[in-house]
């Protein structure tokens, strides 16, 4: 119930009604699994928790990682791997499919402004250096956003467009890299979830590692104490008892001639 609720509340409802055609279907699948083989092998990236094809609000489908402890910052590194998971998508449906689809439009908007907000707001480029750029707080009109001042320069506006293309370049590299290093793990990803459009994260760090998923366990039998065990076997049958009781043979009775006795008396 956990589970179902998160996947709500960070994706939407599943949409199980919606008709979508096996091209459709088969690009999605190798979107997601893109994501989630990307995600596998950067060190720094949080772990997948769990990748679906079901489409689920306004997506097809969704690759959730989830940190294994709470973070306050991000790293440069980190940062950066972020962009390359966000670009796994779109590259692996460009090396399976030959063409590119318009389902990775968030992802290229995520990544676009953390790219940004690497270079504007944190200072992690080093042709900049750590001087802020962000010009979100310089509205003209108070209160009303129709427009903004910039606090620098149009040659300072042309190095931040650079470096943020720069930042996409070394990104999309680095995904082709492992996507191509790892084809034939990215061809059974997207054909698992084609047949079962789910995968959990242990599913996938295992066939990441193995190239097959792994053996399923069986579930542990619980036992009732409230129910009698059975009674043991029965090797005899009910006609005779178990242990029938030993039968003493009878004294034979002395035979009295006539004649003889009290009985034998004959009166005259």
């Amino acid at each position: 119930d956990l589970e179902r609720a998160m996947l709500k509340v960070i994706a939407g409802p599943e949409k199980r009604s919606h008709v979508v055609t096996p091209h459709e279907r088969r690009l999605t699948a190798v979107h997601e699994a893109g994501h989630a083989v990307v995600i596998y092998h950067l060190p720094n990236h949080d772990p997948v928790h769990q990748v679906t094809i079901v489409p689920r609000g306004g997506a097809g489908g969704i690759t959730i990682s989830r940190p294994a402890d709470d973070q306050d910052y991000m790293s440069r590194n980190e940062m950066f791997e972020q962009i390359v998971a966000d670009l796994g998508g779109r590259v692996a449906e460009q090396l399976c499919l030959q063409d590119i689809s318009t389902g990775a439009s968030g992802d290229i908007q995520q990544a676009t402004s953390l790219a940004r907000a690497m270079v504007t707001q944190f200072g992690m480029s080093d042709r900049l250096g750590p001087i802020s750029y962000d010009s979100s707080g310089h509205s003209i009109f108070i209160g009303r956003d129709f427009g903004t001042t910039k606090s620098y320069s149009e040659e300072t506006a042309a190095i931040i467009d650079e470096e943020v293309k720069r930042i996409f370049d070394e990104a999309s590299a680095k995904a082709e890299s492992i996507l191509t290093e790892h084809a034939d793990t990215l061809k059974g990803v997207a054909e698992y979830l084609l047949a079962h459009e789910s995968m959990e994260g242990d599913e996938v760090s295992y066939f990441c590692r193995h190239g097959e998923m792994p053996p399923k366990k069986q579930p542990p039998r619980m036992r009732d104490n409230t129910i009698e065990p059975p009674a043991r076997h029965i090797s005899y049958t009910f006609d005779e008892p178990a242990n029938p009781p030993a039968i003493e043979a009878e004294e034979p009775k002395p035979e009295t001639e006539p004649g003889s006795g009290p009985e034998g008396e004959t009166k005259e």
